[in-house]
């Protein structure tokens, strides 16, 4: 009997073991003032699997946070998962979880961190211009045409007038 495949956004048990002890226990930074006390404020009744398994469906889809289907992740608000996601950013979480990552795929694999290459450019073609033409959205508008109302233009009998003499 073959195993069901997992959805890339699914967490189980054995990965949530790897992840809970990386999970930050204060949210709060030393570079920041706060006017409650540690531990003021409503506590959450929602584990912290669950905030890390919405944070990881968003993340793994690309969808937006106010997408979150709420009945899969226990009804929480998308408010309070991108509110965890950003407190556990501030922490540092997931650059920890990164690490850990990298040291454990370093020491199944191995990392050949002896030569590492990347190259890649992002630059306007100089020539694409004359190759390709006008903008499409541009083509067939009469820029210097003139509109008046009632299909007229107007011709006025003074060409200016001269506000400091009196009529």
């Amino acid at each position: 009997m073959a195993m069901q495949r997992l959805k890339t956004w699914e967490i189980t048990d054995e990965f949530w073991a790897k992840v809970e002890p990386l999970v930050p226990t204060s949210l709060r930074t030393s570079d920041r003032e706060y006017k409650r006390k540690p531990g003021g404020g409503k506590k959450s009744s929602y584990s912290n699997k669950t905030y890390f398994a919405a944070i990881v469906y968003v993340l793994r889809t690309g969808i937006i946070w106010d997408a979150i289907p709420r009945l899969e992740y226990d009804n929480i608000s998308p408010k309070s998962i991108h509110k965890k996601f950003m407190q556990w950013s501030r922490c540092g979480f997931f650059e920890k979880l990164w690490k850990a990552g990298v040291a454990e795929y370093d020491e199944l694999e191995g990392i050949a961190w002896e030569w590492q290459s990347a190259d890649g450019t992002y630059t306007k073609a100089p020539m694409a211009q004359n190759a390709v033409g006008p903008n499409p959205t541009d083509r067939g508008k009469k820029w210097k045409q003139k509109t008046s109302s009632r299909g007229r233009t107007w011709h006025p009998l003074i060409n200016r007038r001269n506000r400091r003499q009196s009529e």
